[in-house]
């Protein structure tokens, strides 16, 4: 495994010194980032939703819970929100979707939270539908999460005119607002054995925001080291180098440490899986001594069920001994004060 995550990397990094077409500069990505605080937040969906969907659609928007849960996360000092978005939901009411995030914007930035917008996503049910969605499976880690375009929609529609005029859509309306720090354009591209079936849509949704041309950077994280080719496109197309780690600090540290090697700005837009030894005493502190933005999964405990582990549910549904994810309770009230004031700490020392 160690052999194999070191041979990727290596393989990117050999590439890293072409310029992909349009792509930001070293020296224009280093400037956006030295112009922002350290980046620091979570994975955002609402307690009260258990997917994109039910974030989104008029029904189930929850803007009194996303102004709640988000002062929870300004008040440990958090000034960033990485947040999925559905094409199905923009789908199914255009003007609708696009005026639920400008409330959703105007929550954030009521709190001085700055949003990392996600367009799409290979994760989890392959079979999303819009309406009502279902109930959370007790005790079982995001039991309604679903891609998006869906599978095999993210292989049949990656030329489609309909998944082009959302992303421009998207990225023409808010292309040019301060409160949006980056676009995440596509979430693990070849997760759930997809592999390379990604490929075209990941190359798209590329060119369509680069013809969009908004003001913010543009990336897509790098998560799994065997996928060599979307990797390496990912790399050398991504303004910001993104990347998830759920890993231990060691072999995170080595992920870092050849990363650097780009000479571009990181952020890791995924980690803190308490039971697998990433936890914010072990990783936190590492990311913000090496001044890599850090964006752990879920802030608020709720229908996503993210308390519990990837593939190990608890069928009665009680509180595992450990969480896997999240910091609060839908009260508030920390799950742990220790690491509550670990970030309170480390963001109130960050210049």
């Amino acid at each position: 495994m160690k052999k194999n995550i070191l041979t990727t990397l290596l393989v990117i990094i050999s590439l890293g010194s072409l310029n992909a077409q349009e792509r930001w500069s070293r020296e224009k990505a280093q400037d956006w980032y030295n112009q922002h605080d350290w980046i620091t937040g979570a994975n955002f969906n609402p307690s009260t939703a258990i997917n994109q969907l039910e974030m989104w659609q008029e029904e189930t928007f929850d803007p009194e819970t996303i102004d709640r849960e988000l002062g929870y996360a300004a008040q440990i000092g958090f000034n960033t929100m990485r947040v999925y978005l559905h094409s199905l939901a923009y789908k199914a009411d255009q003007e609708g979707f696009k005026s639920r995030m400008e409330e959703y914007l105007k929550i954030a930035d009521s709190h001085d939270i700055k949003t990392m917008f996600v367009i799409f996503d290979d994760v989890w049910d392959a079979n999303p539908k819009t309406g009502k969605q279902p109930e959370p499976k007790p005790g079982t880690h995001n039991s309604g999460w679903v891609q998006d375009p869906g599978y095999p929609e993210s292989v049949e529609m990656a030329d489609s005119k309909e998944l082009e005029a959302y992303v421009k859509d998207i990225l023409n309306t808010f292309g040019e607002d301060k409160r949006v720090l980056l676009w995440d354009l596509y979430n693990e591209p070849g997760n759930n054995d997809k592999g390379n079936e990604s490929m075209p849509l990941l190359k798209n949704v590329f060119k369509w925001a680069r013809e969009a041309n908004p003001s913010q950077p543009l990336s897509v994280g790098l998560w799994k080291w065997n996928l060599k080719d979307l990797n390496t496109f990912q790399a050398l197309n991504s303004d910001i180098i993104t990347y998830h780690s759920y890993d231990e600090p060691e072999k995170h540290r080595r992920i870092i440490e050849l990363l650097k090697t780009h000479g571009r700005p990181m952020i890791c837009t995924e980690y803190m899986a308490r039971t697998r030894n990433n936890t914010f005493n072990n990783t936190l502190p590492m990311l913000n001594e090496e001044n890599i933005g850090a964006i752990n999964w879920g802030l608020v405990s709720g229908k996503s069920n993210t308390i519990y582990a990837w593939n190990t549910p608890i069928e009665s549904g009680e509180e595992p001994v450990e969480w896997f994810h999240d910091i609060f309770r839908k009260d508030g009230t920390p799950y742990r004060q220790d690491e509550v004031d670990l970030i309170k700490k480390l963001n109130a020392e960050t210049p």
